[in-house]
């Protein structure tokens, strides 16, 4: 295994680029998210530990948002009484005031789930020590996290002081969210906070043990409690100490037994063993192997290791935030990401992560009920960001812009109203995938079914057939639109499915056939609607040029040449402004280019197909990261490479490239989970046939091969694609 294809890594130490590497270094297990900040921290860090599913409103705020816990991580050393911080620059190198850094390297091992970082550090003594940090969030015990410090005296004879801290002073970037933090010393040798959100009543209970070759010392303040030990070390000798942290939540009024049992029989080299094993197989079916790229290589275990890190243990009732778990972006919110981009690689690699996924979305059904009764319509009508409850939780205003402090109304929530059929989208992908016929009588198809109620409710009949006014498709430029194709062509396809699962239900499960059939009032009536609806839906099509419309009055718009407007970080919308981008035909996403990519050459012929990507591809900014790998994908089914290769490594390098700006707020999940469709999907050319899955590969020259696997129906298909 070739490390610099299995490792990220800093060298030397880039202060500018703090925010950048927290995010990109963030290690996971499906529990818990850590960023890659600094155990002794730093001016300007911004250290964050999230848990799935752990959501406050606090007072004051717009929304609910994912709720930071204390730094687990946290370490203070000095050496000869030197305080160590990465001071680089120093106006007296021989005598620096504060100490000095004389090395520095940091490496995250994606096939291992570990942050690893060496530093040379030489106290105002002269007496220098390499320390060498290592952290994991163990992937075999979710609730546990483990740290190595290894000190070795290169020159000296060094004393060093260690300080492992838990910290209840936490908040979400100035935001409280905890009503309360209690730091106790339940155990001779142990330290732990215990707290609870100041609104949703969430428990947390965080202990450590700290391991050292010498006497520990313990303290209590108010939020804090510290273990210390003093190790003096002799020239080239060194020593090891450990923390060992157990994380855990529960829901309010929800008894919690106890984390403390144990927690100081942990030894790091056992837990190691299992956390690798486990990750050795997680990368055994999720790894895609190229040859001849090794950007593309890289960058591709990059975002297949941040969907593994993200994705819910299936113990754990929760879904992936559009940020997963490395940042405050999106309050951590769960949108269509989750099914339509970062779920699809799960579903064909590790379905029971998955299924986790809509198991999600089907405990939390009688949100998406609600949703549509306070809307007036009949079904289930899924929020379009979704936290612990299922209930909507889209802020209706955005936070005040500077200069002036404006306010801009957001309409997502109340009119982006497509999710309901991706959902249903990835619902059936995971059932055609998996054969898991038993999900989907028992859990699959009320979700599928009850969906489809509320878009023969929300189609509106007219004089032309059925239409869906006032919407927003999944180009969020445009706002207020009627007859969005992607969403009146999916609704059409949402019905179609639904009407040919209740068939399947009928002839292969007749009990819950007649269950759901009576449970969702799946009249007559209903169901030949239903028909009418798919027969006669509104989806804009100009005969005349044989392309799709984006929605009807698109090319009203004012045309702006989007391709002029290069370089440039992100989308152009900041340059036009909100009224004016609402008024062009500039694109965030090609919601065309998107429909061609789920449905393939249902959408058309290939001629159609082609006048469509030709017209939307120039209009698109790619303000959205979803968008690069949605093009590369139907780009290279249509044999336009040099397009697909420059979406190809767009997407793959959003977040190592950091090329929207904003990677410091967290990792793109979807376009993370994009890059991988785009690879098997759209490259590969995987689909499934009435023998199984198969290849139709269309790779970009420089490429040599692509080996991945995925499973059907429980057994595995590992295809290797080849250039010749």
């Amino acid at each position: 295994m070739t490390k610099r294809l299995w490792s990220i890594k800093e060298y030397p130490f880039h202060p500018e680029k703090l925010g950048y590497y927290e995010t990109i270094f963030t290690i996971g297990n499906g529990y818990i998210g850590t960023r890659g900040s600094f155990e002794e921290g730093y001016d300007g860090d911004n250290p964050a530990t999230f848990v799935h599913g752990l959501f406050n409103h606090a007072d004051g705020e717009l929304v609910p948002e994912l709720v930071n816990c204390p730094d687990w991580t946290r370490l203070n050393i000095w050496v000869d009484d030197t305080p160590f911080k990465l001071v680089t620059q120093s106006p007296d190198p021989f005598h620096p005031p504060e100490g000095l850094i004389l090395g520095y390297e940091r490496r995250l091992h994606m096939d291992i789930g570990v942050l690893r970082r060496t530093v040379l550090f030489r106290a105002t003594t002269g007496n220098t020590v390499r320390i060498e940090f290592e952290r994991f969030l163990n992937n075999f015990l979710p609730f546990l996290a483990h740290q190595r410090i290894q000190i070795t005296a290169i020159d000296g004879t060094p004393k060093v002081t260690i300080e492992a801290v838990l910290d209840g002073n936490v908040t979400n970037q100035g935001v409280q969210h905890w009503g309360e933090m209690r730091a106790h010393q339940p155990e001779a040798d142990l330290i732990a906070l215990a707290g609870v959100t100041n609104q949703s009543g969430y428990q947390l209970e965080m202990a450590s043990w700290f391991e050292s070759p010498t006497d520990v010392v313990y303290a209590v303040a108010n939020q804090k409690v510290t273990a210390t030990s003093v190790i003096q070390l002799k020239k080239d000798e060194e020593a090891k100490v450990y923390k060992h942290t157990h994380i855990k939540v529960v829901p309010a009024g929800k008894d919690s037994n106890s984390i403390f049992e144990g927690l100081n029989q942990r030894y790091y080299e056992t837990e190691f063993i299992a956390h690798r094993q486990k990750w050795e197989d997680l990368w055994q079916t999720a790894d895609i192997q190229i040859k001849g790229d090794e950007v593309a290589q890289v960058g591709i275990r990059f975002t297949t290791y941040h969907v593994l890190i993200a994705s819910p243990n299936p113990h754990f009732d929760a879904s992936i935030g559009a940020k997963t778990l490395s940042g405050y972006g999106y309050a951590g919110h769960v949108f269509w990401d989750t099914e339509l981009f970062m779920m699809p690689p799960l579903t064909l690699t590790h379905p029971q992560l998955a299924k986790n996924l809509l198991m999600y979305r089907y405990r939390r059904l009688a949100g998406a009920r609600q949703k549509a009764k306070d809307n007036g319509f009949e079904g289930a009508m899924y929020p379009w960001e979704s936290t612990d409850t299922g209930h909507e939780t889209t802020p209706i205003w955005t936070e005040p812009k500077p200069p002036d402090g404006r306010r801009i109304r957001i309409y997502t929530g109340e009119i982006e109203i497509h999710i309901s059929a991706d959902i249903a989208y990835g619902i059936l992908q995971y059932w055609r995938w998996t054969g898991d016929d038993n999900f989907m009588t028992q859990y699959g198809a009320e979700m599928v079914l009850d969906t489809a109620v509320f878009w023969g409710s929300r189609a509106e009949a007219t004089e032309r057939g059925y239409e869906m006014t006032d919407v927003i498709g999944p180009d969020e430029y445009h706002e207020h639109v009627d007859n969005n194709v992607y969403t009146n062509r999916m609704a059409q396809w949402h019905l179609s499915q639904a009407l040919d699962l209740l068939d399947w239900l009928k002839n292969n499960a007749p009990d819950d056939h007649d269950r759901l059939v009576n449970q969702l009032d799946l009249t007559d009536d209903r169901l030949n609607l239903w028909r009418d609806i798919i027969d006669k839906m509104v989806i804009p099509f100009d005969e005349d040029k044989q392309i799709h419309v984006q929605f009807e009055g698109f090319f009203d718009l004012e045309y702006i040449p989007v391709m002029k407007f290069t370089p440039r970080v992100g989308g152009i919308w900041d340059y036009l402004g909100h009224e004016r981008a609402l008024g062009s035909q500039v694109l965030k996403q090609a919601d065309v280019v998107m429909l061609m990519a789920l449905l393939g050459d249902e959408v058309g012929s290939r001629e159609v197909m082609l006048n469509n990507f030709n017209t939307y591809y120039p209009r698109c900014d790619h303000g959205s990261s979803l968008s690069p790998a949605m093009h590369a994908w139907v780009a290279a089914r249509l044999g336009l490479m040099d397009i697909a290769t420059e979406m190809m490594e767009h997407a793959i390098l959003v977040d190592l490239e950091d090329n929207k700006g904003n990677v410091h707020a967290g990792i793109h999940g979807a376009a993370s989970g994009g890059a991988w469709q785009m690879i098997v999907f759209g490259f590969c050319g995987l689909h499934l046939t009435e023998d199984g899955p198969a290849i139709d590969a269309n790779l970009p020259d420089h490429w040599e091969s692509v080996t991945f696997t995925v499973l059907y129906k429980g057994k595995p298909y590992t295809f290797t694609a080849e250039n010749n």
